[in-house]
């Protein structure tokens, strides 16, 4: 045992490790455990799990273990002095980002991703809604760092400083400790790939399935992953043309030329009447509104003013957003682009200049187009993206903090829903008679759903509770219509209240399709009144159906449906991403595509109950055509409209 003394560290910083990742899964098992055991054969998460920290601690040991055997012993003081830096930078990352788990699969029902980091890069907001809504696991997570850190200064040269050994000794069992080290970073010796994230798929409950590994990993894959933006290989191959003519088989255009190769699906959407002054368009995005806080859609009774108001429109009672972020939901309902696993389009590099969304088609008819938000627009790279397609005028939280006038209220995310209502009307009023376009994206119902008092008659006794939030973010919507029915523009005007996702999606499908539940509500001239779209729809929808009412001939590159032009015999349909997870639906029949598995089919009885079915190819080669085309479209900058000539 003294010749293999040498390897202490290597030994030390994997039992280590193993110690952190185990004892986290043990917790995550024991506070998920009612979900969890619902799952057939759920202890598989200890052997998957154990399987998938080895690969994780072998890759990371790998750099010390060469440095302790190949590095000549008079240099043994430097080998230490790194390796017991290296052990301690790496071992606490692991401890820090386990601490980090239980809340966020609190919140997103999964372990750390691309969420993750995405939060990282926007430290101001972030660190107010983690004090004002996680201080007590701020707090623990701060102590346990804090213990671990003096005991690591305490012990941590015995555990991890490498001893003298003969070279000799150390080149003949280096062999042996390669293979043992390359075995168990792969985990396998007749895969011709690596052992991934997709092995330790197991269930159809996903939650359950993310036990099985670590957080360190998903956090280190979601950052590797970033470079693969467009990248649709994980779910199958397909022609582009097979893949394009398989979309086109669903946008209901059989009498619609395409007008460009070089733009496969660029049409021209006709007007069900041509207007001399087209009218006004106003997209007012719900942060986190999903259907089951809206008392209409047989939610909780925390909507009376939106419910009040679908007696002067068209509502859609069966609309599904397309995944669980406010950026996926922009990307819907400004450009109506299909959803991939790669970002949303709104934080890529390919799509920052010259891509397709609502504001750059009406720019080009005249339209002032601005985006009104009262939080601060950098946040999730909205600003760089509306500037660089189309948005002319965006007005955030600076420029409320600068006009001089008193507001509401101003919390962690920026200025209330009340504000922000306030703000957008009487930038809708200075228009005049020219056409506008605004995308208003409200804050309020954010974690940690901060409000101003007396607003309204509380659902919670306790004030900064979603519910609550919910029921402050509908009298925002009401009081908005009752300020915009006072003035000259409302009357040439189409509004819709949308939400861009639910709050928390989770559940123990694969894809928790009832948390894909939105609310929807259309208001306006010629707009039905007291009626409701009842079919299955995407929020991809819903650009081509706002632009159906404006009065005007519209050339775009949407795939997405216009519902008023919608027959009976059309099978309703839906895409949904969750994480790396697609969901293809058509009426009550979803196929289920996950990174380099086979896809699944689940026949739906109700939104919490999928019942597995045998795999209709057809339908998995549309699903798969949808997110191929994503990946082309947004790889070749063909999502676009043609250049204006000058």
């Amino acid at each position: 045992m003294r010749k293999l003394a040498y390897l202490k560290p290597v030994l030390n910083f994997i039992v280590i490790g193993l110690v952190i990742t185990t004892l986290s899964r043990l917790f995550l098992f024991f506070a998920f455990k009612e979900r969890v055991i619902e799952t057939e054969n759920f202890w598989y998460i200890f052997p998957i799990g154990l399987r998938m920290d080895l690969i994780l601690l072998c890759y990371l040991v790998l750099l010390p273990a060469l440095l302790v055997t190949f590095v000549p012993n008079k240099w043994i003081k430097f080998v230490n002095s790194f390796v017991v830096g290296y052990s301690f930078l790496f071992l606490m990352l692991l401890l820090f980002v386990e601490l980090a788990t239980p809340d966020f699969v609190q919140q997103y029902d999964t372990r750390p991703n691309k969420i993750f980091l995405d939060y990282l890069i926007y430290p101001k907001e972030v660190v107010g809604m983690l004090l004002k809504s996680y201080l007590t696991s701020i707090i623990f997570t701060l102590l346990i760092l804090a213990l671990v850190l003096f005991l690591a200064i305490k012990k941590g040269k015995f555990l991890f400083q490498t001893t003298v050994a003969p070279y000799k000794t150390k080149l003949i069992l280096f062999p042996l400790v390669a293979f043992l080290l390359f075995f168990g970073a792969r985990s396998s010796l007749v895969s011709k790939r690596p052992i991934n994230a997709s092995n330790a798929v197991f269930s159809t409950d996903q939650l359950t399935n993310c036990l099985g590994l670590n957080s360190l990993y998903t956090v280190a894959f979601a950052a590797y992953s970033m470079k693969n933006e467009g990248d649709t290989k994980m779910y199958g191959k397909m022609e582009e043309t097979e893949a394009i003519a398989r979309v086109k088989k669903y946008m209901n255009v059989a009498n619609v030329h395409f007008n460009d190769p070089e733009i496969p699906f660029l049409h021209v959407q006709k007007a069900d009447s041509l207007r001399n002054k087209p009218y006004n368009l106003v997209i007012f995005l719900q942060e986190s509104l999903g259907a089951e806080y809206v008392g209409i859609l047989g939610g909780k009774p925390l909507t009376p003013e939106f419910d009040k108001l679908s007696n002067e429109g068209l509502l859609f009672t069966n609309l599904y957003c397309t995944g669980t972020r406010s950026v996926r939901g922009i990307e819907a309902v400004v450009t109506g682009f299909l959803p991939s696993p790669s970002e949303s389009v709104v934080k890529l590099g390919n799509s920052q200049q010259g891509f397709f969304t609502v504001a750059e088609a009406l720019k080009q008819k005249g339209y002032d187009t601005s985006f009104i938000y009262g939080g601060l627009s950098n946040f999730d790279n909205m600003a760089s993206f509306f500037n660089g397609n189309g948005f002319e005028n965006i007005i955030d939280q600076d420029d409320f903090d600068s006009d001089g006038k008193k507001y509401a209220f101003k919390g962690t995310w920026g200025y209330s829903d009340e504000d922000l209502v306030t703000k957008a009307n009487d930038y809708f009023k200075k228009q005049g008679d020219k056409p506008f376009f605004s995308l208003m994206f409200s804050t309020s119902n954010h974690e940690p759903f901060e409000y101003p008092a007396g607003r309204f008659k509380p659902y919670d006794t306790k004030p900064a509770t979603v519910n609550n939030a919910m029921k402050y973010a509908d009298f925002a919507i009401g009081k908005f219509f009752e300020m915009a029915k006072k003035e000259a523009y409302f009357k040439n005007t189409i509004f819709i209240v949308i939400a861009d996702h639910n709050t928390r999606t989770y559940g123990k499908n694969l894809v928790p399709i009832h948390k894909f539940h939105i609310p929807a509500l259309i208001i306006g001239p010629n707009v039905p009144k007291g009626k409701s779209y009842d079919k299955l729809a995407s929020q991809i929808d819903i650009p081509p159906t706002l632009l159906s009412y404006l009065g005007i001939d519209i050339e775009n590159p949407m795939v997405g449906r216009n519902l008023n032009d919608m027959s009976a015999t059309i099978k309703g349909r839906s895409i949904m991403q969750f994480n790396d997870i697609n969901a293809f639906r058509v009426e009550n029949q979803v196929v289920i595509m996950q990174p380099n598995l086979k896809p699944l089919q689940f026949e739906i009885k109700n939104d919490t109950t999928l019942v597995p079915v045998t795999l209709d190819q057809e339908l998995a080669k549309d699903a798969l055509a949808h997110v191929i085309t994503a990946g082309n479209l947004y790889k070749k900058r063909n999502y676009t409209l043609p250049k204006v000539k000058k």
